[in-house]
């Protein structure tokens, strides 16, 4: 890994966005993407570390926020130590995504990535039926239905991809190229010594040519 590399590990990416909207999605294919290039990455999945780290903590405003500050609070430890922390929460409160903010900025470089969706195409999404069984009044707090979503405002967020208009592979590309761009990493892949434009070229020209 070059010098350059390692100089900017210290960065946490935290994807903020309604539930069912690709969060986690597009930070899992992130996260390969980070490892395929050799960083160390450590993908916290929210959900997951409410269940095993805090099952005490319920829904309502102040414990969501109580759940920020814990997952900011690793982030800024894993942060320090160097490794390049994705985080997909639904964080629906301002407030709370800037303390996250706050604190990994004590010892790195934090960016806020805005998955956008529209509420109703999150819900034709919606795997495990819960905007269903929200809607009728099983679950209760429920972001986007009965709980509010304070939509990231242009100032807060460092990047945004639409979800609607783009697939999980597109969205990755356009959060890695912006990761290239704040200078996390050469936009040249050290396997083909290729830059992203040249890879581009070259793919084109071989679906023309019907190879792809």
């Amino acid at each position: 890994m070059s010098e350059k590399q390692e100089q900017f590990n210290n960065f946490t990416l935290w994807f903020t966005g309604l539930p069912s909207s690709g969060k986690s999605t597009v930070a899992k294919a992130v996260e390969n993407e980070l490892r395929r290039r050799e960083l160390r990455v450590e993908n916290l999945d929210a959900d997951g570390l409410r269940k095993n780290l805090h099952p005490d903590l319920g829904f309502s405003k102040e414990e969501r926020g109580i759940n920020n500050r814990r997952i900011g609070y690793i982030s800024k430890l894993l942060t320090k130590n160097d490794v390049a922390v994705i985080v997909a929460a639904v964080s629906p409160f301002k407030e709370y995504r800037q303390v996250a903010r706050e604190m990994v900025e004590e010892e790195g470089h934090f960016y806020m990535i805005y998955v956008e969706c529209s509420v109703e195409t999150c819900k034709k999404r919606d795997p495990k039926g819960l905007y269903e069984k929200a809607e009728k009044g099983i679950i209760p707090k429920f972001t986007g239905v009965s709980h509010p979503f304070e939509e990231p405002q242009k100032d807060e967020y460092d990047l945004a991809v639409n979800t609607e208009s783009l697939d999980p592979d597109s969205a990755k590309e356009k959060v890695i190229q912006f990761l290239s761009n704040q200078g996390v990493f050469s936009a040249v892949d050290k396997y083909t010594g290729l830059n992203e434009h040249e890879e581009e070229e070259i793919m084109d020209r071989l679906k023309r040519l019907g190879y792809l």
